[in-house]
Protein backbone atom coordinates (compact mmCIF):
# COMPACT_ATOMS: atom_id res chain seq x y z
CA UNK A 1 0.00 0.00 0.00
CA UNK A 2 1.61 3.58 -0.97
CA UNK A 3 1.35 6.52 0.54
CA UNK A 4 -1.46 8.03 -1.51
CA UNK A 5 -3.45 5.19 -0.64
CA UNK A 6 -2.99 5.28 2.98
CA UNK A 7 -4.15 8.96 3.07
CA UNK A 8 -7.16 7.97 0.98
CA UNK A 9 -7.83 4.96 3.66
CA UNK A 10 -7.43 7.58 6.56
CA UNK A 11 -9.68 10.10 4.86
CA UNK A 12 -12.21 7.39 4.10
CA UNK A 13 -12.35 6.49 7.75
CA UNK A 14 -12.64 9.81 9.25
CA UNK A 15 -15.91 10.69 6.73
CA UNK A 16 -17.28 7.61 7.95
CA UNK A 17 -16.78 8.40 11.45
CA UNK A 18 -18.20 11.93 11.03
CA UNK A 19 -21.58 10.99 9.20
CA UNK A 20 -22.45 8.18 11.69
CA UNK A 21 -22.36 11.33 14.40
CA UNK A 22 -25.54 12.36 11.88
CA UNK A 23 -26.50 8.87 11.17
CA UNK A 24 -26.37 5.91 14.06
CA UNK A 25 -26.80 2.44 13.28
CA UNK A 26 -26.29 2.56 9.41
CA UNK A 27 -22.74 2.26 8.93
CA UNK A 28 -23.47 0.03 5.84
CA UNK A 29 -25.04 1.85 3.85
CA UNK A 30 -22.91 5.21 5.02
CA UNK A 31 -20.38 3.25 3.61
CA UNK A 32 -21.81 2.19 -0.04
CA UNK A 33 -23.09 6.09 -0.05
CA UNK A 34 -19.33 6.65 -0.28
CA UNK A 35 -18.05 3.85 -2.47
CA UNK A 36 -20.62 5.21 -4.79
CA UNK A 37 -19.19 8.85 -4.13
CA UNK A 38 -15.78 7.97 -5.33
CA UNK A 39 -17.45 5.78 -7.57
CA UNK A 40 -18.33 9.15 -9.35
CA UNK A 41 -21.77 8.26 -8.89
CA UNK A 42 -25.03 9.35 -7.62
CA UNK A 43 -27.42 7.25 -4.78
CA UNK A 44 -31.27 6.67 -4.94
CA UNK A 45 -32.21 6.19 -1.15
CA UNK A 46 -35.85 4.37 -1.35
CA UNK A 47 -37.47 4.40 1.91
CA UNK A 48 -40.13 5.53 4.19
CA UNK A 49 -40.03 8.91 5.03
CA UNK A 50 -38.09 9.68 8.51
CA UNK A 51 -35.71 7.10 8.36
CA UNK A 52 -33.12 10.21 7.74
CA UNK A 53 -32.46 9.96 4.19
CA UNK A 54 -32.17 13.75 3.95
CA UNK A 55 -30.15 13.82 7.16
CA UNK A 56 -27.71 11.84 5.71
CA UNK A 57 -27.05 13.52 2.64
CA UNK A 58 -26.82 16.84 5.06
CA UNK A 59 -24.04 15.16 6.97
CA UNK A 60 -22.20 13.90 4.18
CA UNK A 61 -22.00 17.72 2.28
CA UNK A 62 -20.33 18.68 5.42
CA UNK A 63 -17.77 16.44 5.65
CA UNK A 64 -17.16 16.14 2.23
CA UNK A 65 -16.93 20.04 2.32
CA UNK A 66 -19.41 20.73 -0.66
CA UNK A 67 -22.11 23.50 -1.35
CA UNK A 68 -25.49 21.83 -0.88
CA UNK A 69 -28.56 22.77 -1.93
CA UNK A 70 -32.00 20.72 -1.10
CA UNK A 71 -35.21 20.47 -3.04
CA UNK A 72 -38.53 19.10 -2.07
CA UNK A 73 -40.11 17.50 -5.43
CA UNK A 74 -43.87 18.27 -5.46
CA UNK A 75 -46.43 18.01 -8.76
CA UNK A 76 -45.98 22.07 -9.19
CA UNK A 77 -42.25 21.51 -9.63
CA UNK A 78 -40.47 22.59 -13.31
CA UNK A 79 -38.16 21.93 -15.07
CA UNK A 80 -36.50 25.48 -14.65
CA UNK A 81 -36.67 25.12 -11.17
CA UNK A 82 -34.31 22.34 -11.27
CA UNK A 83 -31.96 24.02 -14.24
CA UNK A 84 -32.42 27.40 -13.75
CA UNK A 85 -33.57 30.15 -16.61
CA UNK A 86 -32.85 32.89 -18.33
CA UNK A 87 -34.73 36.11 -17.00
CA UNK A 88 -34.47 40.12 -19.09
CA UNK A 89 -32.96 42.37 -16.71
CA UNK A 90 -34.04 45.64 -18.14
CA UNK A 91 -30.91 47.67 -16.86
CA UNK A 92 -28.31 45.63 -18.81
CA UNK A 93 -30.68 44.70 -21.44
CA UNK A 94 -29.68 41.63 -21.59
CA UNK A 95 -31.11 38.04 -20.38
CA UNK A 96 -29.21 36.91 -17.44
CA UNK A 97 -28.94 33.49 -16.16
CA UNK A 98 -30.39 32.08 -13.19
CA UNK A 99 -29.18 29.15 -11.77
CA UNK A 100 -31.58 26.40 -10.81
CA UNK A 101 -31.73 24.59 -7.76
CA UNK A 102 -29.40 21.78 -8.81
CA UNK A 103 -27.10 23.87 -9.92
CA UNK A 104 -24.46 22.71 -6.75
CA UNK A 105 -21.80 20.09 -5.79
CA UNK A 106 -24.02 17.89 -3.80
CA UNK A 107 -27.85 18.45 -4.88
CA UNK A 108 -30.58 16.40 -2.95
CA UNK A 109 -33.77 15.67 -4.58
CA UNK A 110 -36.08 14.69 -1.93
CA UNK A 111 -39.09 12.82 -2.75
CA UNK A 112 -38.18 12.54 -6.68
CA UNK A 113 -40.66 10.26 -7.40
CA UNK A 114 -43.66 13.00 -6.45
CA UNK A 115 -43.12 14.93 -9.04
CA UNK A 116 -43.90 15.03 -12.91
CA UNK A 117 -41.46 12.59 -15.30
CA UNK A 118 -40.64 16.24 -17.50
CA UNK A 119 -39.58 17.22 -14.08
CA UNK A 120 -37.66 13.94 -13.50
CA UNK A 121 -36.14 14.29 -16.65
CA UNK A 122 -34.42 17.45 -16.43
CA UNK A 123 -31.90 15.78 -13.94
CA UNK A 124 -30.86 13.50 -16.54
CA UNK A 125 -28.40 15.74 -18.22
CA UNK A 126 -26.94 17.26 -15.20
CA UNK A 127 -26.37 13.24 -13.84
CA UNK A 128 -25.00 11.96 -17.26
CA UNK A 129 -23.07 14.85 -18.73
CA UNK A 130 -22.20 17.04 -15.53
CA UNK A 131 -23.71 20.40 -17.40
CA UNK A 132 -26.73 22.17 -17.50
CA UNK A 133 -28.34 23.47 -20.98
CA UNK A 134 -30.59 26.28 -20.84
CA UNK A 135 -31.84 27.98 -23.83
CA UNK A 136 -29.28 25.77 -25.76
CA UNK A 137 -26.35 27.63 -24.10
CA UNK A 138 -24.53 23.90 -21.74
CA UNK A 139 -22.67 25.54 -18.81
CA UNK A 140 -20.53 22.48 -16.82
CA UNK A 141 -21.19 21.75 -13.41
CA UNK A 142 -18.93 21.92 -10.34
CA UNK A 143 -16.49 18.72 -10.13
CA UNK A 144 -17.53 16.85 -8.15
CA UNK A 145 -20.86 16.73 -8.88
CA UNK A 146 -23.73 14.10 -6.89
CA UNK A 147 -27.46 13.71 -6.74
CA UNK A 148 -29.12 12.19 -3.43
CA UNK A 149 -32.94 11.22 -4.30
CA UNK A 150 -34.98 9.96 -2.04
CA UNK A 151 -38.18 7.94 -3.44
CA UNK A 152 -40.98 6.85 -1.16
CA UNK A 153 -42.02 3.28 -2.25
CA UNK A 154 -44.25 2.80 -4.84
CA UNK A 155 -48.04 3.00 -3.63
CA UNK A 156 -47.44 6.07 -1.07
CA UNK A 157 -49.92 8.99 -1.90
CA UNK A 158 -48.79 10.77 -5.11
CA UNK A 159 -45.95 8.96 -6.03
CA UNK A 160 -45.38 7.12 -9.64
CA UNK A 161 -42.79 4.31 -11.13
CA UNK A 162 -39.39 6.64 -12.26
CA UNK A 163 -38.54 5.57 -15.24
CA UNK A 164 -36.14 2.64 -16.52
CA UNK A 165 -33.66 5.38 -18.51
CA UNK A 166 -33.43 7.27 -15.15
CA UNK A 167 -33.44 4.62 -12.63
CA UNK A 168 -30.34 3.29 -14.66
CA UNK A 169 -28.55 6.64 -13.92
CA UNK A 170 -27.99 6.19 -10.59
CA UNK A 171 -25.51 4.00 -9.61
CA UNK A 172 -26.75 2.45 -6.62
CA UNK A 173 -30.18 2.16 -4.75
CA UNK A 174 -29.67 1.45 -1.32
CA UNK A 175 -32.68 1.74 1.80
CA UNK A 176 -31.98 2.68 5.33
CA UNK A 177 -34.62 1.11 7.01
CA UNK A 178 -36.03 1.39 10.52
CA UNK A 179 -33.13 1.45 13.20
CA UNK A 180 -32.77 -1.00 15.59
CA UNK A 181 -33.67 -0.65 19.57
CA UNK A 182 -30.12 0.42 20.78
CA UNK A 183 -29.55 2.73 17.70
CA UNK A 184 -33.02 4.55 18.30
CA UNK A 185 -32.45 4.98 22.07
CA UNK A 186 -28.90 6.53 20.68
CA UNK A 187 -30.96 8.58 18.49
CA UNK A 188 -33.58 9.90 20.57
CA UNK A 189 -30.52 11.09 23.07
CA UNK A 190 -28.67 13.14 20.53
CA UNK A 191 -31.87 14.54 19.22
CA UNK A 192 -32.52 16.06 22.70
CA UNK A 193 -29.17 17.60 22.77
CA UNK A 194 -28.20 18.90 19.17
CA UNK A 195 -29.38 18.60 15.95
CA UNK A 196 -28.27 15.29 14.48
CA UNK A 197 -25.79 16.90 11.63
CA UNK A 198 -24.33 19.79 14.02
CA UNK A 199 -21.78 18.22 15.11
CA UNK A 200 -19.92 16.89 11.42
CA UNK A 201 -16.87 18.27 10.90
CA UNK A 202 -15.27 18.89 7.46
CA UNK A 203 -12.70 16.33 6.46
CA UNK A 204 -11.77 16.68 2.73
CA UNK A 205 -11.95 19.54 0.20
CA UNK A 206 -13.41 18.97 -3.21
CA UNK A 207 -9.93 18.17 -4.58
CA UNK A 208 -9.24 15.26 -2.39
CA UNK A 209 -12.67 13.84 -3.50
CA UNK A 210 -11.72 14.12 -6.98
CA UNK A 211 -8.60 12.41 -5.88
CA UNK A 212 -9.81 9.73 -4.33
CA UNK A 213 -11.98 9.05 -7.89
CA UNK A 214 -8.85 8.96 -9.31
CA UNK A 215 -7.36 6.92 -7.55
CA UNK A 216 -10.63 4.10 -7.67
CA UNK A 217 -10.57 4.47 -11.38
CA UNK A 218 -6.58 3.38 -11.07
CA UNK A 219 -7.31 -0.05 -9.39
CA UNK A 220 -6.65 -3.01 -11.68
CA UNK A 221 -9.13 -5.14 -12.66
CA UNK A 222 -7.81 -8.55 -13.99
CA UNK A 223 -9.66 -10.22 -17.49
CA UNK A 224 -11.16 -13.47 -14.87
CA UNK A 225 -12.87 -10.68 -12.38
CA UNK A 226 -14.24 -8.71 -15.94
CA UNK A 227 -15.14 -11.88 -16.91
CA UNK A 228 -17.25 -12.69 -13.65
CA UNK A 229 -19.02 -9.34 -13.43
CA UNK A 230 -20.10 -9.96 -17.46
CA UNK A 231 -21.06 -13.42 -16.65
CA UNK A 232 -23.39 -12.16 -13.22
CA UNK A 233 -24.81 -9.67 -15.76
CA UNK A 234 -25.48 -12.05 -18.66
CA UNK A 235 -27.17 -14.09 -15.53
CA UNK A 236 -30.20 -11.45 -15.47
CA UNK A 237 -30.55 -10.71 -19.63
CA UNK A 238 -31.36 -14.93 -19.35
CA UNK A 239 -33.24 -15.19 -16.46
CA UNK A 240 -36.97 -16.37 -17.01
CA UNK A 241 -38.35 -14.12 -14.51
CA UNK A 242 -36.13 -11.08 -16.14
CA UNK A 243 -38.10 -9.40 -18.62
CA UNK A 244 -35.22 -6.58 -18.97
CA UNK A 245 -31.80 -7.46 -17.44
CA UNK A 246 -29.14 -5.08 -16.73
CA UNK A 247 -27.94 -2.77 -19.31
CA UNK A 248 -24.16 -2.21 -20.55
CA UNK A 249 -23.99 1.07 -18.37
CA UNK A 250 -25.73 -1.46 -15.51
CA UNK A 251 -22.24 -3.57 -15.55
CA UNK A 252 -19.79 -0.49 -15.94
CA UNK A 253 -21.58 0.93 -13.36
CA UNK A 254 -20.69 -2.38 -11.39
CA UNK A 255 -17.14 -2.19 -12.89
CA UNK A 256 -16.60 1.33 -11.05
CA UNK A 257 -18.23 0.27 -7.42
CA UNK A 258 -15.81 -2.75 -7.39
CA UNK A 259 -12.77 -0.60 -8.04
CA UNK A 260 -13.83 1.72 -5.26
CA UNK A 261 -14.31 -1.21 -2.68
CA UNK A 262 -10.72 -2.94 -3.66
CA UNK A 263 -9.48 0.72 -2.88
CA UNK A 264 -11.20 0.91 0.69
CA UNK A 265 -10.34 -2.21 1.39
CA UNK A 266 -6.61 -1.19 0.80
CA UNK A 267 -5.77 -3.15 -2.08
CA UNK A 268 -5.06 -2.26 -5.77
CA UNK A 269 -6.87 -4.26 -7.57
CA UNK A 270 -10.46 -6.13 -7.66
CA UNK A 271 -11.29 -9.60 -6.60
CA UNK A 272 -14.32 -11.31 -6.87
CA UNK A 273 -15.44 -10.64 -3.47
CA UNK A 274 -15.57 -6.73 -4.00
CA UNK A 275 -18.01 -7.71 -6.99
CA UNK A 276 -19.84 -9.53 -4.92
CA UNK A 277 -20.53 -6.76 -2.07
CA UNK A 278 -22.23 -4.18 -3.43
CA UNK A 279 -23.84 -6.04 -7.05
CA UNK A 280 -27.43 -6.56 -5.49
CA UNK A 281 -27.17 -2.31 -4.76
CA UNK A 282 -25.68 -1.55 -8.44
CA UNK A 283 -28.35 -3.51 -9.93
CA UNK A 284 -31.72 -4.37 -8.33
CA UNK A 285 -33.38 -1.26 -9.32
CA UNK A 286 -31.78 -2.04 -13.16
CA UNK A 287 -34.04 -4.92 -13.29
CA UNK A 288 -37.91 -5.13 -14.84
CA UNK A 289 -39.41 -8.59 -13.57
CA UNK A 290 -41.73 -10.45 -15.12
CA UNK A 291 -45.17 -10.88 -15.24
CA UNK A 292 -44.93 -14.60 -13.64
CA UNK A 293 -41.94 -13.01 -11.30
CA UNK A 294 -44.99 -10.87 -9.86
CA UNK A 295 -47.08 -14.42 -9.55
CA UNK A 296 -44.88 -16.51 -7.71
CA UNK A 297 -43.67 -13.68 -4.89
CA UNK A 298 -40.26 -13.17 -6.41
CA UNK A 299 -38.37 -9.79 -6.33
CA UNK A 300 -35.53 -8.36 -7.55
CA UNK A 301 -33.60 -8.93 -4.72
CA UNK A 302 -34.29 -12.36 -4.23
CA UNK A 303 -33.40 -13.25 -7.69
CA UNK A 304 -30.28 -11.33 -7.72
CA UNK A 305 -29.25 -12.90 -4.87
CA UNK A 306 -29.71 -15.98 -6.75
CA UNK A 307 -27.73 -15.06 -9.97
CA UNK A 308 -24.88 -14.31 -6.80
CA UNK A 309 -25.25 -17.37 -5.56
CA UNK A 310 -25.69 -19.26 -8.84
CA UNK A 311 -22.80 -18.10 -10.65
CA UNK A 312 -18.74 -19.19 -10.23
CA UNK A 313 -16.55 -16.54 -9.69
CA UNK A 314 -14.21 -18.83 -12.13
Amino acid sequence: MDKEQNIILTQASDIISEVRKAVIGKDDVIIKVLLAIISGGHILLEDIPGVGKTTMALAFSKALSLDYKRMQFTPDVLPSDVTGFNIFNKQTGRFEYKEGAAVCSLFLADEINRTSSKTQSALLELMEEGSVTVDGVTRPLPKPYIVIATENPIGSVGTQQLPESQLDRFIVRLSMGYPDKKSEISILKARSESEPAAGVRRIVSSEDILRMQEAAKNIYVDDKVYDYMVRLVSATREHPLIRLGISPRGTVALAAMTRAVALLRGRDFAVPDDVRYIFADVCCHRLVMSPKARLSGETAASVIRSVAETVPAE
